[in-house]
């Protein structure tokens, strides 16, 4: 079975992959556009994310041999920086993170990846808005009908150049989500 789905948070993406596993469903691979492929299992399994800075190979390998030590197996992960998801049969230790200071690195990791994201995002926006104006400049002088087509033609492709903005929106949501999580940890 394959589902299509788009995440801008990684704790929302976690919960919704454990949620198809409760349901009986095991993920098996994860696509780059959000197409997730899960085969029906009988084993109850556990799936957790993890946010890791780019690694060099021989440090990739010392980090996936870590967590394979503890049972769980790699799904999927980029060789740059990114998400990393991991997946095992479930039993008392289902947490990859032990403590407070390393679950307080993943937050301030994952603030790190969505501030990269939103900046990426926002000065492409700027790029597309530096030049030129959302909608074309002869559609204002336009009359009657001819005004409306030409807007119902134009309106999709504005909000094609707005999408690198709203996503720079989601991606400082979700910076600042991880930041309150991680000054609660420091707190405590």
């Amino acid at each position: 079975m394959k589902k299509v789905k788009v995440f801008f948070n990684i704790e929302k993406e976690e919960k919704w992959l454990n949620e198809q596993l409760q349901k009986g469903y095991r993920c098996t691979n994860i696509s780059s556009l959000g197409v997730y492929t899960f085969e029906k299992t009988e084993k109850k399994y556990v799936l957790r994310l993890d946010c890791q800075d780019s690694l060099p190979k021989n440090k990739l390998e010392e980090y996936k041999a870590m967590y394979e030590d503890f049972g769980w197996m790699y799904l999927k992960g980029s060789g740059l920086s990114g998400i990393r998801y991991w997946q095992k049969e479930d039993n008392e230790q289902n947490e990859i993170f032990s403590d407070r200071q390393s679950k307080g690195n993943y937050y301030r990791r994952l603030m790190a990846y969505s501030f990269m994201l939103g900046a990426l995002c926002l000065a492409y926006s700027f790029m597309l808005y530096s030049d030129s104006s959302l909608y074309h400049e002869g559609l204002w002088s336009m009359d009657g009908s001819l005004f409306w087509k030409a807007l119902l033609f134009e309106t999709p492709f504005v909000i094609l150049k707005l999408l690198p903005a709203f996503m720079a929106v989601l991606f400082a949501s979700s910076y600042y989500k991880a930041y309150q999580k991680y000054s609660m940890l420091k707190e405590q």
